[in-house]
């Protein structure tokens, strides 16, 4: 017969119908005292079991037979009256834990240990196994398996396995294959990322041209990838990220390589396209290359358009937009547009470049009293960085000291330095522009000025004003008000006075009053014995009075203290070269080449060292840098062709002489070299060029007008060659080789004059005879005063030695001398560029040492270290 089925009432749930209590057996076998409840069986448990109704059992070998006879352990009415339960309940007896189940069922099923140590399946109190047990190999079915997550067509003799262990491991994983669609799509999406990285990477590297290349790659890719997509799956399945991603870059790319038409062609794909949602934002960077191509009307349109389309909560993005819009009205010289966005930008988010710009508007209308509000907002912008005063330790604390003395000089730290900088350096240019204008002096626009900053958390700048104002009244050449200012500073603080004596020292160096300069030098020195400025201006001094060896001294301590000190290595090479120490002064020139590339004193203190050292070849390469700098310098161009004419290159020696006549036609050396090429290659028609040039520059030396009479000659012009020489004895009577060529150009055209010429050639000789006794007499006299030894006999030496020189300088007795034979005329001039006896000083003057080193007097001491 089958049992009557368990029936439960609504709102029981399945907290009543988990499995069957446990029961366990006490020393006796009784099973009163043994009950343990299970941990199911609940209030609402107990309620169902007062709705079980039990059929009657009929046949004692049915499966089921027993299954619904009613247990009396089951009664849990009177637990609080049962001995055995209480007593179980208070020993360790009642606690123990039950033995894990080997197979599916109840907790009824398990075997349990008795206190004896004995297992046994627990059977009910009819005698016939409980729910879920084995008999006979077969599993009797359980109730409420539903509830517990089980099934009714459980496999017989199956172990108890909820998680499905005994199954063994999961298959391995279906292999992807690689020729499918979706695969495929989904590899060049990742290529398409990889290739916008690296164009990324490229840019940021400075590799422009690659990066445009990698971008463009990704473009072509991308369209191949947006194709595929559209022909296996819907139009959203479309990845707009990687499109706007490719399109961005790509258009970034060309504004980097000022490809600005594609760029902004690719700009507008993304503004246009509706489905890109934040693709308004880009028209700031339309603006920007916009503002490029100085197109500023447009760059404004764009600039408000994203304006417009760009939320309030994006603050800083809106100021800096605005900012732009400034910048752009500024372009276009609509100053009043221009002040108001930067008053806006004051009154929202006050920053640096905003109050700087605002000064430059109000000063481009000329509004003085603006100026002045606007300075005092520059002032009043919060820097928002930590002062010193927090890296300055307080207590003797090792692990503060340690962590202070790190923070010191970290990333943010840098940061700090940085904005403090900046904002010191608009103040100052601010102030600067604006001190000559807000009063009726600059002097009084300065004080203004001071007493601002003094009043503000800038205080160290107001000593930084009162140098630059000095520095004013030493561009208007008012050296006197410029020396009282700095002098004013020598009570204030060691560093303050330390610059305005460094400043006062150059001063007095350039007037030439090496006395006060040195004292000064001194003061500045003791004031900051780590001014490198200070200690150059030292050197200089020292430099002048001829103390080569201390003076290198001072240079050394000033590059210790400073190794970026570049006037002070310069004058250290220069003093090396006064001492004859020439490897180490080329040694200071290149490390001084190594930081200043293109400086063009460098590079030719490099060449003349070299050709010092009798190396035309390195001395020329030098010198092609140094015109690659200065191309048009005729002393550097001259040189050249100096250094080819010595090693026999006469066509490249040519060229740079006459580069550089053509940029100096006032070089007598030049001219002089360019009138022998010319006659050395037979060409005198294009010498009588330079010569007439020379006699033009020099008008009192007779060479010159000789040699163009020379070269009419010798071209056959002989007409013009006896009126140059014609004019010639009318300017310089008393000159022989005028007079002889005019004898024998006479005699050889068979004129009358030859007579009258003849007779002033033997009085000019005549006189010429007595000036070389009067000499040769004085040497003698010299001579034999020197033999005797006597103190009169060296007045005697020294007189008749200036007797000799005013002899000399008279005229005609050092010109070259022209005869009649044509070679003996160009023996005269074998050699232009040679040493000429009484040759003037012109103003082509040769660049000394001294000249370099005076170029070199600390420019920049001016300003306050």
């Amino acid at each position: 017969m089958r049992p009557a089925l368990v029936s439960w009432q609504p709102g029981a749930g399945h907290q009543g119908i988990a499995a069957a209590p446990v029961t366990r057996a006490t020393r006796a076998g009784g099973l009163g005292p043994g009950l343990r409840i299970g941990p199911g069986l609940t209030a609402a448990g107990e309620k169902m079991m007062q709705n079980v109704h039990l059929a009657p059992e009929e046949d004692e070998d049915d499966l089921y037979s027993g299954y619904n006879d009613y247990n009396p352990t089951f009664d849990t009415e009177d637990l609080e009256n049962d001995i055995g339960f209480q007593q179980a309940a208070r020993t360790s007896h009642g606690r123990r834990p039950p033995v894990t189940a080997k197979i599916p069922g109840t907790s009824a099923s398990r075997p349990l240990g008795t206190a004896f140590g004995s297992k046994a399946t627990l059977t009910s109190s009819m005698g016939r196994p409980m729910t879920g047990a084995i008999q006979d190999g077969v599993s009797r079915p359980m109730t409420a398996v539903h509830a517990a997550g089980y099934t009714k067509a459980a496999m017989r003799g199956s172990l108890f396995d909820p998680l499905g262990q005994a199954r063994g491991p999961a298959p391995p994983l279906e292999m992807k294959n690689p020729d499918s669609s979706e695969e495929k799509i989904r590899q060049l999406e990742k290529k398409v990322n990889e290739l916008v990285e690296e164009s990324c990477i490229a840019n940021s590297c400075g590799d422009l041209k690659l990066a445009l290349e990698k971008a463009k790659e990704a473009g072509r890719k991308e369209r191949v990838l947006v194709r595929q997509r559209e022909q296996i799956s819907t139009p959203e399945n479309i990845n707009l990220d990687l499109t706007y991603s490719v399109l961005f870059n790509l258009a970034s790319q060309y504004a980097a390589n000022e490809m600005y038409a594609e760029a902004l062609n690719t700009y507008q794909v993304i503004v246009k396209n509706k489905m890109f949602s934040n693709g308004g934002r880009l028209k700031v960077n339309m603006g920007n290359i916009y503002l490029k191509q100085r197109n500023y009307s447009k760059a404004i349109k764009f600039y408000r358009m994203a304006l417009d389309q760009i939320p309030s909560v994006h603050k800083e993005m809106r100021i800096n937009i605005m900012q732009n819009i400034g910048v752009a009205f500024i372009k276009t010289g609509q100053y009043i547009d221009a002040i108001s966005s930067f008053e806006h930008i004051m009154s929202m988010s006050p920053n640096l470049k905003a109050g700087f710009n605002l000064i430059l508007c109000y000063f481009a209308i000329g509004d003085s009293e603006q100026m002045k509000k606007a300075f005092q907002k520059l002032i009043a912008v919060p820097l928002e960085v930590d002062y010193d005063d927090k890296y300055i330790s307080t207590n003797d604390d090792p692990h503060t000291n340690l962590l202070i003395e790190a923070i010191k000089n970290d990333s943010l730290r840098q940061i700090e330095r940085e904005r403090k900088s900046m904002a010191e350096e608009y103040i100052m240019t601010a102030a600067k522009l604006i001190a000559p204008v807000i009063e009726t002096s600059f002097a009084v626009g300065y004080d203004w000025c001071v007493e601002v900053v003094k009043a503000s958390h800038y205080v160290e700048l107001a000593n930084d004003l009162e140098i630059n104002k000095a520095t004013t009244y030493l561009r208007q050449q008012d050296f006197n008000q410029a020396l009282e200012t700095l002098k004013m500073f020598e009570k204030k603080d060691s560093r303050v006075k330390s610059a305005a004596a460094t400043n006062l020292s150059f001063l007095y160096y350039l007037e030439n009053e090496l006395a006060q300069a040195s004292n000064y030098a001194d003061l500045a020195v003791n004031s900051d014995r780590y001014n490198p400025a200070a200690l150059t201006n030292k050197g200089n001094t020292v430099f002048a009075n001829g103390d080569y060896e201390k003076a290198a001294e001072f240079y050394k301590e000033a590059l210790r203290n400073d190794s970026s000190c570049t006037e002070a290595l310069y004058n250290l090479g220069l003093t090396y070269k006064k001492l004859s120490r020439i490897d180490e002064a080329l040694d200071c020139f290149l490390k001084l080449h190594a930081i200043l590339r293109n400086s063009a004193q460098v590079l030719h203190q490099i060449a003349n060292i070299y050709e010092m050292m009798d190396d035309p070849n390195q001395a020329i390469e030098w010198l092609m840098q140094l015109i690659s700098v200065v191309p048009t310098d005729p002393h550097v161009l001259s040189k050249l062709g100096k250094l080819y004419d010595n090693e026999g290159d006469k066509s490249q020696a040519f060229h740079y002489y006459y580069e550089s006549y053509r940029y100096f036609p006032s070089n007598i050396e030049v001219i002089e070299w360019l009138g022998a090429y010319y006659i050395d290659t037979q060409f005198c028609e294009k010498a009588i060029e330079y010569f007439e040039r020379a006699a033009l520059i020099l008008p009192t030396q007779v060479k010159w007008q000789l040699m163009v009479a020379s070269c009419y000659r010798r071209s056959g012009n002989y007409q013009k060659a006896l009126e140059k020489y014609k004019v010639i004895h009318r300017k310089f009577p008393e000159n022989v080789e005028c007079l002889r060529f005019l004898v024998r150009l006479c005699t050889d055209m068979g004129l009358k004059e030859v007579q009258e010429y003849m007779t002033k050639l033997k009085k000019v000789e005549k006189l010429k005879e007595i000036r070389e006794q009067r000499i040769k007499s004085g040497r003698d006299g010299s001579a034999r005063i020197r033999k005797e030894g006597n103190a009169g006999g060296d007045t005697g030496g020294t007189k008749g030695e200036k007797l000799s020189a005013k002899l000399k300088a008279l005229p005609g007795t050092s010109e070259p001398y022209e005869s009649s034979s044509s070679k003996e005329i160009d023996a005269s001039y074998v050699d232009p560029l040679g040493p000429q006896a009484e040759r003037p000083k012109t103003a082509a003057r040769k660049r000394t040492e001294e000249d370099d080193f005076a170029d070199e007097e600390l420019g920049e001491d001016l300003l306050p270290e």
